[in-house]
């Protein structure tokens, strides 16, 4: 099957490459569109129906018509000498808070709008235009401010709705200026506009920095511009597909994407895409080298089928361990998961189409204006690592183990941390939920809410919530409790807690999930439900249920890889080697960012998805890295050589291609620590490092020193063809070039050339 779709790639090159042009531009151009509408920003919708939290969402939106669906924010209004506001100055506030919320909003002109996407498609752009819902929320204590409750319908993520939020903001602003009031914006909406705005120059530098850094580690390498930037040429392309199916499934299933899928998927992409590329330019490289006379078709078709098969078993070993998301019951999980997988097999499709074809074009034009093609290179770096771990193998490993071993002890006491907020920044909503704080509990813009319901044909009165509200107050860490509203039938009410801490704080979650709980449980009317939501509410019930998914997830990806390692390897012993190796490397990874993090940074712990997201992404990226020595060190033990020998040569060959490949793809991911969301940093370096690791430490040294230690035992019970190892005694020359190194024979040129 591999050497068939290589085969014909190489054939027919053009035809593939137009009909991948193609497909790629279009879809990267619908993805672009319709992204904003196949993602959801509210975490508490990807939560299990049975959660509490859940529970309250149902209710919030099946009650009082509350949708997640929705932009929600506070506008603090104040006097502009900043005196205590009057009593003309409250009538002002509220004769233009009705104002505003009888006033359409408008979108504005694309063309005036540059912060908006350039990869909307105007007629595919939703119109958010619309009514705002304005209302009073309160006053501070000492009369410095007022605060108004404003919400907007539509997806927060979306670009246009972004605009929308700025629209009003410009309104609003100069409707208080006329009456010389000033005004400040914050929490949700606000807090997106804001941080977004902020962040984008440094996204983009970053993303500038990463694909030039991608670009001067392959000009290094190979000398040449055409191999350096075909690749990444050809991943954005291929990453423009992957990105159109993956919304268009989305779409299509009904299925919401979490915000952090697309820019996950991105980082994917181009990692192993040019991962993947690396492989096959080493390996084209190389046999170019050894075969001048022969046509460049026929070198490419070969290198598609031989390193073919080492990628196609790499990406089904990180399409496996993905898969098994879909088991978590965490909603955010369950769509990752299926969602890399699915970029992952298109990736993989491209690198044996796409990717062969290319090389089938350019041939030796690839590595224009480089000479390396026609002289044969020294060892270098490579060439002494290999011989140091064949000739030392048990000090490489034991070192090895010692680096890991101690990077590993970093995760004792380690801490998990269900917090999402983001870096302070010096934004003016950050600036405004400043001043708010000083003046009125720290949760006053984002409160927890206790829904009550009465069953059908009940209803629900303010008296008969006395005690619970009172019971609430008097709760340490409740700052202030806001009076019942009903809603339009009667049958439920909603009530407000004002917390001390603010909602996205370890504080705020203990106290909703313990005594708020508690409280309710035992102080709700007879008769009558109760559920606690807000984001308090919602991450104390994500804590559990990722908890839960770990001890689930963990095992099954882990049998899962071990069974595919087992069937492509057809080894008992060599699965063993490079699991325990890939678990070391793990467990180092998670040390070591225990100790930045929690320990370094005096920071509350590690991210709560961190060890499921880096287990995943270091085992499954290491155990690429290690299919791909594994497979030369097989294939070089085919041969006549001795054990330890076939180790060193496939180390020479093989880490120039595995060390560029690794420095691209922890570039690509420590990209991700750039930014003001603590999990995505997390992740960025914690899972740049792993790979590092994996590359530099794991598939360079540790792997192939347990290949030079076992020898030929490794494979068994199907060992390579080539003799048995006895003792130190030589092994049967073969056949050798100038350079000392093995000659192939010729290849066959292909048909159609």
């Amino acid at each position: 099957m591999i050497r068939a779709l290589t085969g014909f790639s190489t054939r027919h090159p053009w035809k593939v490459i137009a009909l991948w042009s193609v497909i790629g531009i279009f879809l990267t151009v619908v993805a672009g569109a319709l992204m904003p509408r196949a993602m959801q920003a509210q975490t508490g919708d990807f939560l299990p129906k049975g959660y509490d939290s859940a529970a309250a969402l149902r209710t919030a939106e099946e009650r009082f018509g509350v949708t997640s669906d929705a932009g929600v924010f506070t506008v603090l209004v104040g006097r502009a000498d900043g005196e205590a506001l009057t009593g003309a100055d409250e009538k002002a506030v509220a004769s233009v808070a009705e104002e505003l919320g009888g006033r359409r909003v408008t979108m504005p002109d694309p063309r005036d709008t540059p912060s908006t996407s350039d990869d909307q498609i105007p007629f595919l752009v939703t119109d958010y235009s619309q009514t705002p819902e304005v209302h009073v929320s309160m006053t501070a204590p000492d009369r410095a401010f007022t605060l108004l409750s404003v919400r907007l319908e539509g997806n927060t993520v979306d670009p246009g709705m972004h605009n929308l939020f700025r629209a009003f903001r410009e309104h609003a602003e100069d409707a208080f200026a006329e009456v010389r009031l000033r005004t400040g914006f914050t929490g949700g909406l606000a807090d997106q506009v804001d941080t977004r705005d902020a962040e984008e120059p440094t996204q983009r530098i970053v993303g500038m920095l990463m694909l030039g850094l991608i670009v001067l580690v392959n000009v290094l390498v190979f000398r040449s511009l055409c191999a350096a930037f075909v690749p990444l040429l050809a991943v954005t392309v291929v990453g423009g597909a992957a990105t159109g199916v993956i919304v268009g499934g989305a779409l299509l299933t009904g299925t919401s994407l979490d915000t952090s899928t697309p820019s996950m998927i991105s980082v994917v992409l181009i990692g192993i895409g040019v991962d993947y590329f690396l492989f096959l330019l080493f390996r084209f490289r190389e046999l170019l080298r050894d075969r001048p006379d022969a046509p460049p078709r026929a070198v490419a078709a070969e290198v598609g089928a031989r390193v073919g098969t080492a990628v196609t078993s790499a990406a089904l070993t990180i399409v496996a361990a993905f898969a098994t998301l879909g088991i978590a019951t965490y909603g955010g999980f369950q769509v990752l998961g299926p969602s890399v997988a699915v970029a992952v097999l298109v990736m993989l499709l491209a690198s044996l189409t796409l990717m062969p074809a290319l090389l089938a074009v350019t041939g030796r034009r690839m590595f224009w204006p480089s000479r390396a093609l026609e002289r044969t290179p020294r060892p270098g770096l490579a060439g002494r690592t290999g011989d140091f771990v064949s000739r030392r193998p048990l000090a490489a490993l034991l070192a090895c183990t010692a680096l890991l071993g101690a990077l590993a002890v970093g995760m004792h006491g380690i801490r998990m941390d269900f917090g999402q907020g983001a870096t302070p920044r010096e934004t003016e909503a950050a600036a405004t939920a400043s001043e708010i704080a000083r003046a009125l509990p720290a949760g006053v813009s984002d409160p927890a809410t206790v829904y009550v319901t009465a069953p059908e044909g009940g209803s629900v009165t303010p008296g008969a919530l006395g005690a619970l509200s009172g019971e609430l107050a008097r709760l340490n860490g409740v700052g202030e409790v806001g009076e019942p509203v009903l809603n339009g039938q009667g049958d439920a009410a909603r009530i407000d807690l004002y917390l001390t801490s603010e909602s996205q704080t370890q504080a705020a979650r203990d106290l909703v999930s313990g005594p708020v709980r508690d409280t309710i449980a035992a102080h709700t009317p007879k008769g009558l439900e109760a559920h606690v939501g807000g984001t308090a509410a919602i991450f104390a019930d994500l804590s559990t249920a990722v908890d839960e998914d770990l001890r689930k997830v963990f095992p099954l990806a882990a049998g899962l890889i071990a069974l595919i390692l087992l069937v492509l390897l057809r080894s008992v012993l060599a699965p063993v080697v490079l699991l325990l190796s890939v678990g070391l490397c793990f467990a180092a990874t998670l040390g070591a960012s225990t100790l930045v993090f929690q320990h370094a940074l005096d920071g509350p712990g590690v991210n709560f998805v961190l060890p499921l997201v880096l287990f995943l992404f270091v085992v499954a990226i290491g155990t690429d890295y290690n299919i791909l020595i594994s497979d030369r060190i097989r294939e070089e033990m085919e041969g006549p050589r001795r054990a330890r020998d076939a180790v060193a040569r496939a180390v020479r060959h093989t880490a120039p291609a595995i060390a560029t490949a690794g420095i691209v793809l922890a570039a690509s991911f420590g990209s991700l620590a750039v930014g003001s969301n603590a999990s995505t940093q997390q992740i960025g370096f914690a899972t740049g490092l792993g790979i590092l690791l994996s590359a530099f430490v794991l598939s360079v040294v540790l792997v192939p020193a347990a290949a030079a230690l076992l020898g030929r035992r490794i494979w068994w019970p199907v060992r390579p063809r080539g003799h048995r190892d006895h003792g130190t005694l030589p092994e049967p020359a073969a056949p050798v070039d100038t350079a000392g190194e093995h000659r192939p024979g010729p290849l066959p040129v292909p048909s159609g050339r």
